[in-house]
């Protein structure tokens, strides 16, 4: 008779074996917990599966920190880019700068967007990778303690099936017919019938031999496999740990460089004849007012280190705005 389709990919036949394996599991576990079937132990394996479980949790905290961290830094750049365009929208026209201005805005955004990049692209995305591999492992450990319970299962029917009385030669003791059909057997015809119990018995002994043989076979080889994965994956983390936080801080250290030369180091034009001009790049040396009541809120007096080398005493001096410059 044709088996009932159950769906795509999936028959009675197979739904039917399918059953029967989990209830073969669910008995062999609740033999072993009741101490009446011995269990397959290895407890380096076991510490190994530990430390997955505890990588892969650390792991995962890890990757929503740094989720949540991306999304601070893409609030900042909204709000900085708010504020800057407030600022610039304020800043009127015919005041010193404008072009100024506008250049700090534009550049400010570049650099927001590409440290944002920069961190999805070498710290999230490698995140994301690092942690892709952890379910696939973590379902094959579920399978290696399904298949060390068939293992376990099918080594004790082995066990079972070998059991009996054996005689001093060696050979298998026969017994006297016991059931009602051996009873109603003629003298003549019990040989027969013992012949054919104990083909049966050779029968069940090599089906449950080819069993043992096969689930120790399937549990050996994903065994082996991951006896070989789980302590390089644990290893690999303080690598991949290091490589992430010095990823991230050296961008971080970029931005910040780079943000303060965009919102200081620009160019200054002297406007007065006692003002010094100034190039971005330019090295300012600090000096003292000849008269401090002279000095402005917010300007400075200076000379160019380069001026200061070539000419010493010589060397040109003049008042700049503190605001375009930062401190070495």
């Amino acid at each position: 008779m044709a088996e009932m389709g159950m769906g795509k990919g999936v028959t009675a036949g197979k739904l039917a074996s399918n059953v029967q394996k989990k209830l073969t599991r669910a008995q062999e576990k609740v033999m072993q917990k009741l101490g009446k079937a011995d269990e397959t132990r290895d407890v380096a394996f076991e510490e190994g599966v530990i430390n997955f479980n505890k990588q892969y949790t650390e792991g995962s905290k890890l990757q929503k920190d740094l989720r949540a961290y991306l999304a601070a830094v893409q609030t900042m750049h909204e709000s900085s880019k708010n504020l800057q365009e407030c600022l610039s929208d304020m800043y009127e026209p015919e005041w010193y700068g404008k072009d100024d201005v506008d250049s700090i805005v534009e550049d400010t955004d570049v650099l927001w967007t590409d440290f944002h990049q920069k961190l999805v692209d070498n710290a999230l995305i490698s995140m994301d990778t690092y942690l892709g591999q952890f379910p696939d492992i973590k379902s094959r450990i579920a399978k290696r303690d399904r298949k060390l319970v068939d293992y376990d299962s099918a080594r004790h029917n082995h066990s079972s099936t070998n059991k009996g009385k054996k005689g001093k030669d060696g050979g298998i003791k026969i017994t006297k017919p016991a059931s009602l059909l051996e009873r109603a057997t003629p003298v003549w015809a019990q040989g027969i019938l013992s012949a054919h119990n104990i083909a049966q018995s050779n029968l069940s002994r090599n089906q449950a031999e080819d069993e043992l043989e096969r689930a120790q076979k399937v549990f050996e080889e994903i065994n082996e496999d991951l006896q070989e994965e789980l302590p390089s994956l644990w290893n690999s983390r303080v690598g991949f740990y290091v490589s992430t936080f010095q990823s991230m801080a050296g961008f971080e250290e970029k931005f910040h460089k780079e943000m303060g030369k965009v919102t200081t180091m620009h160019d200054y034009a002297a406007n007065d004849s006692d003002e010094l001009e100034m190039k971005a790049g330019d090295i300012v040396l600090v000096v003292a007012f000849d008269n401090p009541e002279e000095q402005d809120e917010g300007w400075l007096m200076g000379m160019k280190q380069e001026d200061w080398i070539q000419n010493k005493q010589s060397a040109l001096k003049g008042v700049f705005p503190e605001n375009f410059t930062s401190r070495l």
